[in-house]
C-alpha cells in the first residue's frame, strides 16, 4: 500500500524519537566503606540502643577489664574528620566524612585527638571516650549515615541488628587497626609472657613462649617490672597458648620481656624501633 508523504514523515520522526530516547535509571547507592568498630584492636565492648536515641545510633561501653573513660576512639573508616561541640546534646563530637554520601558520628568525647579537617586513616585515634554533653556516663555514641539518613550499624559487613535495649546482651570485639605497622618484627623474649586483651593486666588471654617471636606494633600502657627494670610499652602479637574462651590473636605482651633492650625501649632484634599501632 502506498503511503502519503505526510504519513512517511510522521513515521520517520517517530523512529528518530525512539532512537534518541534515553531511559532514565536511578543512580545506585554508593557502596559503604568496610566499617570497623570505633575502638582499639582486641578490645571487647558491649552495646545497646535506647528508644529515645536519634537515627540508628548505638552506645558502646568497654567490658574487657579496661576502663571506658579515656579509651581511644578510632575512625571506623578513612575520611575527613570535623570537630564539633554541643554542650546540651552530643558534647564534644567528631563527624568523619568518608565520601559517596557516607558519614560516621562519635559523640561525648572527653578530648579530640585530631585537628579539624584532618585526613584520617581507618584505625587512627580521633578522640578519647568521655561523657561530655547530655550523657549519664562514659560511652561512645556511634552512628553511620548515608546522605544524612541514619543506617543500621554494620561492622565488617555484618549488621548488628536487632539491637539490644540494654548493655551486656551483645558484645563486639574490635579488629580495627589490627594490621599494625604493615609487617612482623622479630624479637627475643627471655621468659614465657602472659598476653592480655589490652595494654594492662586485666584480662589474660594466654601465653607467648620464651624465644624468638614476631610482634606487629606497640602501644603505651600499664607499667610492668621492678623499680629498676620496667617497661610501659606493650607489643601486639599472636599467642602460643590460648586460654579457654579467650582470643590469642592480637593480644598484648609487655615489652619488659624483651631480651636485648632497656627501660621503656621496644625494638626488634635488628634495633629497629617497633612502630606504634
Amino acid at each position: 500500500m502506498r503511503r502519503s508523504p505526510r504519513t512517511c514523515l510522521l513515521a520517520l520522526l517517530a523512529l528518530l524519537g525512539g532512537l534518541l530516547t534515553v531511559t532514565a535509571t536511578a543512580s545506585p547507592a554508593a557502596a559503604a566503606p568496610n566499617f570497623k568498630a570505633p575502638y582499639a584492636c582486641g578490645q571487647q565492648w558491649t552495646y545497646s540502643h535506647h528508644s529515645a536515641e536519634v537515627r540508628q545510633a548505638l552506645d558502646f561501653v568497654r567490658t574487657d577489664g579496661g576502663g571506658t573513660a579515656g579509651s581511644p576512639v578510632l575512625a571506623s573508616a578513612a575520611g575527613t574528620a570535623y570537630r564539633y561541640s554541643q554542650p546540651s546534646g552530643a558534647g564534644n563530637y567528631i563527624a568523619v566524612e568518608h565520601g559517596g554520601g557516607w558519614k560516621t558520628y562519635y559523640f561525648h568525647l572527653a578530648a579530640f585527638s585530631v585537628a579539624n579537617g584532618a585526613q584520617v586513616a581507618q584505625g587512627q585515634q580521633i578522640g578519647t571516650t568521655g561523657s561530655t554533653g547530655n550523657s549519664s556516663g562514659a560511652h561512645i555514641h556511634y552512628e553511620q549515615l548515608y546522605n544524612g539518613v541514619g543506617q543500621t550499624i554494620v561492622i565488617n559487613g555484618q549488621s548488628l541488628a536487632p539491637y539490644p535495649g540494654s548493655y551486656y546482651g551483645k558484645y563486639l570485639t574490635s579488629d580495627n587497626g589490627c594490621g599494625g605497622g604493615g609487617g612482623k618484627y622479630w624479637v627475643d623474649t627471655f621468659a614465657n609472657a602472659t598476653g592480655y586483651a589490652a595494654a594492662n593486666t586485666a584480662d589474660a588471654q594466654g601465653v607467648l613462649n620464651a624465644g624468638t617471636n614476631y610482634v606487629y606494633c606497640k602501644v603505651w600502657g600499664a607499667r610492668v617490672g621492678t623499680a629498676s627494670q620496667f617497661n610501659h610499652w606493650w607489643l601486639r602479637t599472636d599467642l602460643d597458648v590460648v586460654y579457654a574462651g579467650k582470643n590469642g590473636r592480637n593480644a598484648y605482651v609487655s615489652a619488659y620481656y624483651l631480651s636485648r633492650w632497656g627501660n621503656d625501649e621496644a625494638r626488634d632484634n635488628n634495633g629497629t624501633v617497633i612502630p606504634n599501632c
